[in-house]
């Protein structure tokens, strides 16, 4: 790249310096009786809401529906440690009685869904947070955002570690989902500095597992659907370009383990093994047992083309990191998606 005379953005050493925590704050114990997860019926949030479950704290679960689904949570309408609440965290909104944690996920989160609901994003990550916050601020309760990997945008700096400031595109086909977490991450900061909400904010890398959508836009579910149906499997641009993908399960403990732990963030929850897309696509299609050919798609405008976490910060202050090997999980996921079928 040439010289600019823009304000020089952090070189790789820079950035981990940033992002070292040294020995890191100790966690402590947390009572956490009774939790707000937002977005709670969707993907990550639906396996979130179990975990509370089965660690005995009593859970309210706000959802709008409009990408998570009651499917995935059918299994509590009998729990009365849960509640759905189908509401747009978009809108005011309370909870009666005492609340220790809120979790706010609520958010479109696949390319397909944030292409098809641009406004709603960015409201969710701005009207949305606010609400969320404003709960936690009532409540006195610990608040943790759950942020993204996308506000590093097509990193210059690789991997990401948290003191990256990123490379996104204000205006581009993804920025209602990049620039929506950027905001959220600053307001959730504003509200920590100016109001004295205890607040968390992790990033969430790729996530895969059970109780993703088919047809949810995501690399995971588009091949593993497609390998299951004989299909071929699209795979974007030429393929080379790298994604590290982190089990739910796995994602889950990170954010229950940020949840309980006193570091602010922002904090990188994913897995920094890293492959490339044409090489997931080819061992979705071995696992699934396929012999679907490979496909090669138009690689969409601002597609990132490198993405690894750095997870020193989370290894450091959570004493957290990914558990589950990559193709266990997979075959967990494949295993789900062809009981759909």
């Amino acid at each position: 790249m040439g010289a600019t005379s823009e304000p020089r953005q952090p070189t790789a050493m820079d950035a981990a310096a940033a992002a070292d925590p040294g020995p890191g704050p100790a966690p402590v114990p947390r009572t956490v009786r009774r939790a707000v997860v937002t977005g709670g019926a969707g993907f990550v949030g639906s396996h979130l809401c179990d975990r509370l479950r089965a660690e005995g704290t009593e859970v309210v679960c706000v959802d709008n529906l409009l990408t998570g689904s009651e499917d995935n949570v059918r299994a509590r309408s009998a729990d009365p440690g849960f509640t759905l609440d189908v509401r747009d965290v978009c809108d005011p909104f309370d909870v009666p009685g005492p609340v220790d944690l809120v979790l706010h996920l609520a958010s479109p989160a696949s390319p397909y869904d944030y292409a098809r609901h641009p406004v709603e994003t960015l409201r969710a990550g701005a009207q949305g947070t606010q609400n969320a916050l404003d709960l936690a601020r009532r409540k006195g309760a610990r608040f943790l955002l759950a942020s993204t990997s996308e506000v590093y945008g097509d990193p210059l700096v690789h991997p990401q570690p948290e003191g990256y400031w990123g490379n996104v595109n204000p205006v581009g086909p993804r920025s209602q989902y990049d620039e929506a977490k950027r905001y959220a991450e600053a307001l959730t900061t504003a509200y920590r500095t100016t109001y004295g909400v205890d607040t968390v904010i992790v990033r969430l890398f790729n996530t895969y597992g059970p109780r993703m959508r088919p047809k949810d836009g995501r690399a995971v579910p588009t091949f593993v659907t497609q390998a299951l149906a004989g299909e071929p499997l699209t795979v974007a641009g030429d393929g080379s370009q790298t994604r590290s993908l982190c089990y739910v399960d796995d994602t889950v403990s990170g954010i229950l383990a940020a949840a309980t732990a006193t570091h602010p963030g922002p904090v990188n929850l994913g897995n920094p093994v890293e492959l490339t897309i044409l090489d997931l696509a080819r061992r979705i299609r071995d696992l699934c047992g396929s012999d679907s050919p490979l496909t090669f798609v138009p690689r969409p405008t601002d597609d990132p083309a490198l993405r690894r976490p750095d997870i020193s910060l989370a290894r450091g202050a959570l004493g957290w990191q990914p558990v589950v090997d990559f193709d266990k999980g997979l075959a967990l996921t494949v295993d789900w998606f062809s009981r759909l079928a």
